[in-house]
C-alpha cells in the first residue's frame, strides 16, 4: 500500500510585547490549551503542535524558516490571540512556502458580561487582531485559508481537518511521479498537456517509457509469485468462470497478475506513484492491463488510460487527500435521458477503481473488443452511492484549468448481464441539463477523477495553493 510520510502542523500565536510578561504567559497558556483540546477532539486528520508565541518580526521569520525546512511540517495554523501588528508579519509570511490557515477564534466562547473589564478586553483581542492580520495576508496576496468560529465546536474542528487534507495534497503533490507506458492515444486532444508547466505549477514529474521496459520487468516474475497472488485474489474476489474453461480462465487471470507484479516493481524502483497505459501501444504484451491496474489503484497508485498523465497525477493527488477512500479514475460513457431522472453512466474499458465498489468485485474474463489482444481479466462491480465531486484537469494552451462538478452517485439498480466492466452511476448538480452544459462549455474532459469523500471546498483549497484557475459547477 502506498503511504505518505508522517506529517504534522504547527500552531503559531501572534501577540506583542506591549502587554507585558504576565499577559504573554497567559496567551501562551491559552494557546497550549487550545492545541491540546483540538488534538483530544480526535477530529483533526493530523497532529497539531504548539510551536511558538511570536511578538517580533525576527521571531516570525525564524519560525517560518523552520517550517519551510522541516519536511515533517505540512503547514502553519496562526491565531491572533491579542492584537498583533501586521507589519511584523510581512517578512516571515513572504518567506513561508507551505500552506497557511488563519484560525479566527478566541479562547473563551462567550463574553463574560458580569466580569468583563478593560484587562479582559486588552487580553482577548482576536476580533481586533484578525482584521489586522487578514489585511496583510490580502495585501501580500497570500493564498491562505480562513476558518472562523469557536475552536471547541465540532464544525470548526472539521473545517480545520478538511483543510489539513488539502494542505497535505499540496505538499505531496510536489513528489508525484507519473510513469507513461507509451505515448498519448493518437488523435485525442484532451489528454495532451505541457509537462514542464505541470512540474513548475504542481510539482509533478512525468517520464516516458516504452512498453518494452515494462515487458522486460514482467518477464522476471516467477510462477511461484503469480500463484501466491492468485490464491490471495481467490479470497478477495468472486471468481466467475462464465463460458470459459477453467484452465483458460486461470491462465488469463494469471497473466494479469504477472502484469501487476511487474508494474509494481517497475513503479517502486523508479519511485513512481502514478502511471498511464495506452491500448494503442501494447507490443510484447498479451493483454491490455485490466485487473492489474485495478489492484494497484486499490493500493493508492494514480492511473489514467490513453496516456493521460494529467489525470493520472490528479488521481494520485486526490487519493492522497482522500486517504485512498472511494476515489478513482473515471470516464463518461453514456447517458440515461429519462426525463426527470437523467444520469450519466461512468466506466472505462477495464480500469475502474475498486475503492469505489459497493459490492464484492467479481473477476471476469471476456473479450475486450479493442486493442487486438487476448481476453483480459478485470474486476467487475457496481459503484457506491453518495455525494461527491468529479474533477477534470485541462491544458488550454495559455494556462491550466480545473473543473469541479458536485455529483450525487447512485448504486445501479438495473442488471446489465452483457456489460463486462465495472460501472458507476451519477447525477451532476445542480441538475443534468445545466451540469452537462456547463461542463462542455468549460472544456471539461471525458477523463476525470471522482471522489465520494472529498468536498468541492477541499479541491478549491488545493487549487488556490497552486494558483490554478478553477470553475465550480454546483
Amino acid at each position: 500500500m502506498l503511504k505518505t510520510n508522517a506529517k504534522e502542523f504547527w500552531f503559531v500565536v501572534g501577540s506583542q510585547n506591549l502587554y507585558g510578561e504576565e499577559t504573554l504567559n497567559q496567551v501562551k497558556e491559552h494557546a497550549i490549551q487550545i492545541v491540546d483540546g483540538l488534538n483530544k477532539s480526535k477530529v483533526l486528520s493530523y497532529p497539531l503542535v504548539f510551536k511558538e508565541l511570536v511578538t517580533t518580526s525576527d521571531e516570525i521569520k525564524n519560525v517560518m524558516k523552520e517550517v519551510n525546512y522541516q519536511d515533517s511540517v505540512a503547514g502553519v495554523i496562526t491565531w491572533m490571540h491579542t492584537f498583533s501588528p501586521a507589519k511584523m508579519w510581512i517578512a516571515g509570511t513572504k518567506l513561508l512556502q507551505k500552506p497557511l490557515l488563519h484560525l479566527a477564534t478566541q479562547f473563551n466562547e462567550k463574553i463574560p458580561w458580569d466580569t468583563i473589564d478593560m484587562d479582559f478586553m486588552n487580553l482577548n483581542q482576536s476580533a481586533h487582531g484578525d482584521r489586522e492580520y487578514g489585511f496583510i495576508n490580502a495585501r501580500l496576496k497570500k493564498n491562505n485559508k480562513i476558518v472562523v468560529g469557536y475552536w471547541g465546536n465540532k464544525s470548526v474542528q472539521q473545517d480545520i481537518s478538511l483543510w489539513m487534507d488539502s494542505a497535505i495534497g499540496f505538499i505531496e503533490s510536489q513528489s508525484i511521479k507519473v510513469a507513461r507506458f507509451g505515448d498519448n492515444m493518437r488523435h485525442v486532444a484532451v489528454t495532451e498537456g505541457d509537462k514542464v508547466e505541470a512540474a513548475i505549477q504542481f510539482g509533478w514529474t512525468v517520464d516516458y517509457y516504452g512498453i518494452g521496459d515494462l515487458v522486460a520487468e514482467m518477464e522476471k516474475v516467477t510462477k511461484e509469485e503469480i500463484q501466491a497472488t492468485y490464491e490471495e485474489c481467490q479470497n478477495l474476489y468472486e471468481f466467475e468462470l462464465g463460458n470459459n474453461e477453467p484452465a483458460y480462465y486461470e491462465e488469463h487471470v494469471k497473466e494479469q497478475i504477472k502484469i501487476e507484479i511487474g508494474l509494481r516493481r517497475f513503479l517502486e524502483a523508479g519511485g513512481y506513484t502514478a502511471f498511464t497505459t495506452n491500448f494503442e501501444d501494447l507490443h510484447g504484451m498479451k493483454q491490455l492491463p485490466g485487473m492489474a491496474v485495478q489492484r494497484l489503484n486499490a493500493e493508492g497508485y494514480g492511473f489514467a488510460g490513453e496516456g493521460d498523465w494529467k489525470t493520472a497525477a490528479l488521481d494520485r493527488l486526490m487519493k492522497i487527500m482522500a486517504k485512498n477512500k472511494q476515489t478513482g479514475f473515471m470516464e463518461d460513457y453514456t447517458y440515461d435521458l429519462t426525463e426527470g431522472n437523467e444520469t450519466i453512466l461512468q466506466s472505462h474499458m477495464l480500469e475502474v477503481d475498486p475503492t469505489l465498489a459497493s459490492n464484492k468485485p467479481k473477476v471476469i474474463v471476456q473479450p475486450l473488443g479493442i486493442g487486438d489482444k487476448e481476453d483480459p481479466a478485470r474486476l467487475v462491480f457496481d459503484g457506491a452511492a453518495g455525494s461527491g465531486v468529479v474533477v477534470s484537469m485541462l491544458d488550454l494552451g495559455t494556462h491550466y484549468r480545473l473543473l469541479i462538478n458536485a455529483v450525487e452517485a447512485e448504486v445501479p439498480t438495473q442488471e446489465a448481464p452483457n456489460l463486462p466492466v465495472a460501472r458507476v452511476l451519477w447525477k451532476p448538480k445542480p441538475n443534468f441539463k445545466d451540469g452537462v452544459t456547463k461542463w462542455i462549455q468549460s472544456g471539461g474532459g471525458h477523463h476525470t477523477v471522482v471522489s465520494l469523500v472529498l468536498t468541492v471546498e477541499q479541491i478549491q483549497d488545493w487549487a488556490k495553493l497552486v494558483n490554478l484557475e478553477t470553475i465550480v459547477i454546483d
